[in-house]
């Protein structure tokens, strides 16, 4: 297959693509020829990484509608070289790293999912025991899928479902921690899968350790999403749950995205637990349990997220956005003698050292669950762990367009440069230190009151830009000062920050 068509595909570190026809302008890219190539190349890449010469490779998938097909293409290109395929049906991507740690019997896995994404999309993601694959190991897979060079052989098939038996080990995580077989007992907890891979929380996690489940809403799997999209982020989907638990009087919210790889939460009084309040929730935990440890984070975190892990006696880390870049940085950290237990993106993804790193947001939420077991039994609600998060005023995010078709990443950074100059000349901002992206800006009192960090997208042709301020009008005040130094650039709309 035409090396330019595969390598299209990549997406950071795993492969994404169009796999459904019909929407305007969106041709389908992850062809029957593509997903063949790319999971014979997995198979050779396989068998070289493990030592092994007939590796078996577990295949999973989530609720999108080409998912049978893209299983059947990745079972006939494993089998096709020789190699075995337990088909583990519906899962979770946590779950499909999981049974490599668990005597399930496969060598490596892949998941058939694209995240959140609209349902005519799809993807593969990676795994070997070690954990997820880096971008530099699709760019080798994806190179043997152009040489196009596979073994021939035969291999057999199985179907062997696995995420019942990943449910019963966060069940048990719970008893253990809690020292009661149904420690939920009394609690009203409610799920949203968003009809994506997550429904299983409710069936098999909540209810064997004794919570009422009642509210749960969209637990079946349909990758057409007719109710909203499954996405922790996503403005709908956050009110729709809220909305349910302020419905049925829950005692907690839960909403998943599509492959359970990340996760947001709902307090009774139907506020959202997201973005800022869920890491402060998670490092408060992690917090009580051992001090100076490193939170990592991404860059768009607050300055009172920085303040509450103060408080705690933990050092607030902030690093680029990506969940594999806050997970590598925590890793490297742990490797420098720095205990970091928690690597967690504003989008949900959270990955813990006690737990592969992996990020897994059934995982996450299990951990909240046992905390709000405990603060019952002391007769305290789990919000009141983050009662004193500093919150901000206002808080938004700009997204300014570049012009088509010019190289926005090369404008990008010298825009970035310039930027930086031009805020060392004003004696009402700084540079905030110990920034790893973009440029990071501290507004005086007079000048906003907040900070702004302006940085370019991991891959689309855009800079967000993400403000905070401490006083109604405050991101005014930003927005005005940014424009003034944003607006001279011909390929690139500074519009939006006028409104």
């Amino acid at each position: 297959m035409d090396r330019q068509e595969l390598f299209k595909l990549k997406n950071g570190t795993d492969v994404r693509g169009t796999a459904i026809a019909g929407v305007k302008d969106d041709l389908v890219t992850l062809t029957d020829e593509a997903v063949l190539s790319i999971a014979k190349a997995f198979y050779v890449w396989t068998a070289d990484k493990t030592g092994k010469t007939a590796p078996t490779i577990a295949v999973g998938h989530d609720s999108r509608l080409s998912a049978d097909r893209i299983s059947s293409l990745v079972t006939a290109g494993v089998t096709a070289c020789g190699g075995n395929v337990i088909l583990t049906g519906l899962s979770s991507t946590p779950s499909m790293f999981m049974l490599l740690q668990d005597g399930f019997g496969a060598d490596a896995s892949v998941m058939i999912t694209a995240s959140h994404l609209p349902y005519q999309k799809n993807g593969l993601k990676f795994f070997l025991p070690s954990g997820g694959l880096e971008g530099n190991d699709i760019t080798e897979i994806l190179t043997i899928a152009a040489e196009g060079k596979f073994p021939v052989g035969r291999g057999g098939i199985e179907k062997r479902s696995y995420l019942a038996r990943y449910a019963d080990n966060l069940v048990r995580q719970v008893r253990d921690a809690c020292g009661k077989d149904k420690p939920l007992q009394g609690k009203k907890i409610l799920v949203d899968a968003g009809n994506g891979a997550g429904g299983f929380y409710a069936d098999l996690v909540l209810k064997p350790l004794g919570a009422d489940t009642t509210g749960s809403q969209f637990l079946e799997p349909d990758g057409s999403f007719p109710n909203h999209i499954p996405n922790p982020e996503n403005e709908t989907a956050m009110k729709s749950v809220c909305d349910a638990v302020k419905k049925h009087g829950a005692d907690f919210g839960i909403i998943f995205d599509t492959d359970v790889d990340r996760a947001g939460a709902v307090s009774p009084d139907g506020e959202e637990i997201n973005r800022n309040r869920l890491i402060a929730l998670i490092s408060a935990i992690l917090l009580e349990e051992r001090r100076d440890a490193y939170i990592v984070t991404d860059s768009v975190t607050s300055d009172g997220l920085t303040e509450f892990i103060r408080r705690r006696g933990g050092i607030h880390h902030r690093f680029k956005r990506g969940y594999k870049n806050v997970i590598n940085e925590s890793k490297r950290l742990n490797e420098e003698g720095k205990y970091s237990p928690l690597a967690i993106e504003t989008s949900g993804h959270a990955a813990l050292k006690e737990n592969y790193f992996l990020d897994d947001g059934a995982y996450l939420v299990t951990r909240l669950l046992i905390a709000l077991a405990k603060c019952a039994e002391r007769g305290e609600n789990l919000t009141d762990l983050i009662a004193d998060l500093p919150e901000p005023k206002e808080a938004e995010e700009i997204r300014l367009n570049f012009a088509a078709g010019v190289d926005f990443k090369t404008l990008g950074a010298g825009v970035l440069e310039e930027l930086a100059d031009k805020v060392k000349a004003d004696g009402n901002l700084t540079i905030a230190p110990n920034n790893y992206e973009g440029v990071r800006i501290n507004f005086g009192k007079d000048a906003g009151n907040g900070w702004a960090l302006v940085r370019m997208s991991l891959h689309e042709p855009i800079m967000p830009i993400n403000a905070e301020s401490n006083e109604t009008g405050g991101n005014a005040k930003i927005r005005n000062r940014l424009y003034e130094m944003l607006q001279g650039y011909p390929f690139l709309n500074a519009e939006k920050l006028k409104k």
